[in-house]
C-alpha cells in the first residue's frame, strides 16, 4: 500500500528527520531532475524554466535546476513572486512555486504550451483536500516525496497532478494511518477458496427491492455471486414471486409486514447481510430495516434506503453485535452525520466511522474507506463511468460477498471498491451501465491474480 500523509503529518515527519534539511532538499532536487530528464527525453541543449518560490518547494526546484545544468540543460529560474504573465519559451516547465502548505489564491503564469512537471503538488492545489484556488498549471507529471498527499488523490487535485511519481528521500513514513490500495494489496486480502469449500462456505443474504422496483435487488444479488459468494438468498418484502431474479439466487418469500423477523430467523445459516438497495423509504419499511439491523448476528452492508432508515440515529448501528459497513454518497452522508462531508473527505469518513462504530465507505471520484480506529484506505480505480444508476447496488453485493468469504470489514469495503472500479475500467469509455459490471467482475478478479500473492 502507498502511504498518504496530510500536510500536518508530513511536517511532523520532516521535523523528526535525522538528516539535515539541506540533504533532503538535494535528494528531492535529484528526484525532480530525474523525472525532468525522462520527460525531456535527454538533457543537452533542452530548455527548462523552473518557477521557484521562496520555501522548501522552491529550494527543491533550484536544486533540480543545478543538476539539470550539469547535464547540459539550458535552465532559467524564475522567481514565483515576480513571474511574468507568460514564462519564457521552454521544452519543460518545472512548477516549484508553492507546496502543500500554500494558502490563499494562486494565479499561475502562462506556461506557453510547454509540459509541466509539478514538485510535490501543483502550486495552488490544497494538500489536504485537493481543492484548487485560483489558476493552477495542470501538470503532465508530479514528483512527490516520501508519501502521497491527499490533494494528489482527491479531485480536482488528482486530475491537475497528472501522473504521480513517488520518490523516497529517506524520511520515515511508517506511522502513516492512510494508504492507497494497489492490486497486490487486494491480492493479499482475497482468500483462496478451500479445496473442500461448498456453497454454504460463503453465503450472503440480500434484503433488497420492493414490488415493481426489483432492479437494485437483482444487481446486488448478482454482484455477490460474481464476487465469490457460494450461496445468495434474495428476499424482497411483499413480493410473492420474482421471476426476474438471477437464476442462481434462491428466493425467500417475505410478507409485506413483519418481514424483518422472518429474515432474522434465516440468518443463522449466513455469513453476511446486504440490506437496503431499492427497499423503499415508507415508515413501515424503515422500521423493518432498523429492527433487522438490531437483531442480525452477521456482518451487514447498509446501503441505499437502509442508510435513510438509519438517518442520524447512529445508535442503531453502534448497538449491533456484528460488524457494519455503511456506504454513503454525499447526500446520504449528510443524513447520517447531520452535515455534508466537506472538503476534507478523509476526516469526514473517519469522524463518521468513529461516531457510528462502523466502517464507512464514502463514495466519490476517489473512494475513502475508514474504520472506527481511524485507519483509512483510499481507492483510486473508479472513474466517471460509475456515475450511473445501479452501480452502488453492485458495490454492495461485492462487499457482502467478501465479508461472507471472511475478509475483515475495512478490507472487504476497500477491496470491494477496488474491484468495482477496476471492473468499470475494463468496460467501454461511454455507455457503461451497472449491469455491465457483472460480466466484467471476473476479469477484475483475474487482474488481481497478476498483482501479487493471494491470501
Amino acid at each position: 500500500m502507498i502511504p498518504v500523509l496530510t500536510p500536518a503529518e508530513m511536517a511532523a515527519v520532516d521535523a523528526a528527520a535525522t538528516d539535515p534539511v539541506e540533504v533532503l532538499i538535494e535528494r528531492a532536487g535529484a528526484a525532480t531532475a530525474r523525472v525532468a530528464l525522462q520527460m525531456l527525453g535527454g538533457g543537452y541543449g533542452r530548455r527548462v524554466v523552473v518557477l521557484a518560490g521562496k520555501g522548501n518547494n522552491g529550494a527543491d526546484g533550484r536544486a533540480a535546476a543545478a543538476r539539470l545544468r550539469r547535464r547540459g540543460v539550458r535552465v532559467v529560474v524564475v522567481d514565483a513572486l515576480d513571474a511574468p504573465r507568460r514564462l519564457p519559451p521552454a521544452d519543460l516547465v518545472i512548477d516549484a512555486a508553492y507546496g502543500t502548505g500554500f494558502r490563499g489564491d494562486y494565479d499561475a503564469p502562462d506556461a506557453g504550451g510547454a509540459p509541466v512537471l509539478a514538485v510535490d503538488i501543483p502550486s495552488g492545489v490544497a494538500g489536504l483536500t485537493g481543492a484548487a484556488a485560483g489558476r493552477v498549471l495542470p501538470a503532465e507529471r508530479t514528483v512527490t516525496f516520501a508519501a502521497l498527499k491527499p490533494g494528489l488523490v482527491l479531485e480536482p487535485g488528482r486530475s491537475l497532478a497528472g501522473a504521480v511519481s513517488l520518490a523516497d528521500i529517506g524520511l520515515d513514513v511508517s506511522g502513516a494511518r492512510t494508504h492507497v490500495l494497489e492490486a497486490a494489496d487486494v491480492a493479499a486480502l482475497l482468500p483462496l477458496r478451500a479445496a473442500d469449500a461448498h456453497k454454504w462456505s460463503a453465503p450472503v443474504m440480500v434484503v433488497a427491492g420492493s414490488p415493481g422496483m426489483t432492479g437494485a435487488a437483482h444487481l446486488a444479488a448478482a454482484a455477490a455471486q460474481r464476487a465469490g459468494a457460494g450461496m445468495v438468498r434474495l428476499a424482497t418484502p411483499g413480493l410473492g414471486d420474482d421471476p426476474g431474479r438471477p437464476t442462481e439466487a434462491v428466493g425467500l418469500r417475505l410478507p409485506e409486514s413483519g418481514w424483518a423477523e422472518a429474515v432474522s430467523r434465516e440468518l443463522h445459516r449466513f455469513r453476511s447481510l446486504v440490506v437496503g438497495p431499492g427497499l423503499g423509504t415508507d415508515l413501515a419499511t424503515r422500521g423493518g430495516i432498523r429492527l433487522l439491523l438490531g437483531s442480525a448476528p452477521v456482518a451487514a452492508v447498509v446501503d441505499g434506503d437502509a442508510l435513510t432508515a438509519v438517518g442520524s440515529d447512529l445508535e442503531v448501528v453502534r448497538d449491533r453485535v456484528a460488524a457494519t459497513v455503511l456506504t454513503p454518497h454525499d447526500g446520504e452522508y449528510a443524513r447520517l452525520a447531520g452535515h455534508p462531508p466537506g472538503d476534507d473527505r478523509l476526516d469526514a469518513a473517519r469522524a463518521l466511522a468513529a461516531e457510528a462504530g462502523a466502517v464507512v465507505l464514502l463514495k466519490g471520484p476517489t473512494t475513502v474507506v475508514a474504520d472506527p480506529e481511524g485507519t483509512v484506505r483510499i481507492v483510486t480505480t473508479g472513474d466517471s463511468r460509475l456515475a450511473t444508476a445501479g452501480t452502488g447496488d453492485v458495490l454492495s453485493g461485492i462487499i457482502g460477498a467478501l465479508l461472507a468469504r471472511g475478509v475483515r470489514p475495512l478490507d472487504a469495503a476497500a477491496a470491494g471498491a477496488w474491484l468495482h472500479g477496476t471492473a468499470a475500467s475494463l468496460g467501454p469509455e461511454a455507455g457503461l451501465v451497472a449491469g455491465d459490471l457483472l460480466g466484467l467482475l471476473p476479469a477484475a478478479l483475474a487482474s488481481v491474480r497478476a498483482g501479487g500473492t493471494r491470501g
